[in-house]
């Protein structure tokens, strides 16, 4: 008999620890973002539905692209890509009649980006004189990822690697060719991809 009560009082005890943990875990997973539950992805019909703000604060509809093609990029301040802005600039500047850059910075990985629009809009143009359209902060990925990124998940199976991961979508919005975060603005499959 006291066999058997220590072997019950083994076994609650286990079972209550297994429902201990389950329960932490789930807890952890509702307050990081991460159940899968908590917000669905919103994925948009069209790229062109989109209206998003710039950085400084103008809302950009996204139909004014329509007939363009777009190098779509995750940018940040503080990150060791971040001289990646230079290589963007040339883009714009050499092929800015064949492709238009659309920078959205993000602070997803390793909160490489936590500065305010105003003090991304300061850095970005001080250090890289960047003229290419730049657009407020958004998410790229997890619970919160903004629905441009969504559709842009949607259409290539990738979400970004990293800061500076790239999108070339097409003048019809029909085709969207992903390249990670380490393949340099002028790289020479980018600029085949535009030519």
């Amino acid at each position: 008999m006291q066999k058997l009560l220590v072997s019950f009082n083994m076994n609650t005890r286990l079972i209550i620890i297994g429902g201990v943990i389950l329960i932490a875990m789930g807890l952890f997973a509702f307050l990081t973002g991460r159940l899968s539950a908590s917000k669905p992805m919103v994925v948009v019909g069209s790229l062109y539905d989109l209206k998003i703000k710039a950085l400084n604060g103008e809302e950009i509809d996204f139909s004014q692209y329509k007939g363009k093609k777009l190098l779509i990029v995750n940018t940040a301040s503080k990150c060791g890509k971040t001289p990646q802005y230079a290589g963007l600039e040339k883009l714009h500047e050499q092929f800015g009649d064949k492709v238009t850059i659309l920078g959205f910075p993000a602070n997803n990985f390793l909160w490489q980006e936590p500065g305010s629009n105003a003090e991304i809009a300061e850095f970005c143009e001080r250090n890289y004189g960047v003229k290419f359209q730049m657009f407020e902060k958004l998410s790229v990925k997890g619970s919160d990822q903004h629905p441009l990124y969504t559709w842009l998940e949607s259409k290539t199976g990738k979400r970004p690697d990293w800061n500076f991961a790239k999108y070339l979508v097409n003048e019809n919005a029909t085709r969207v060719v992903f390249f990670n975060s380490d393949v340099q603005p002028m790289d020479e499959n980018i600029l085949a991809n535009i030519r």
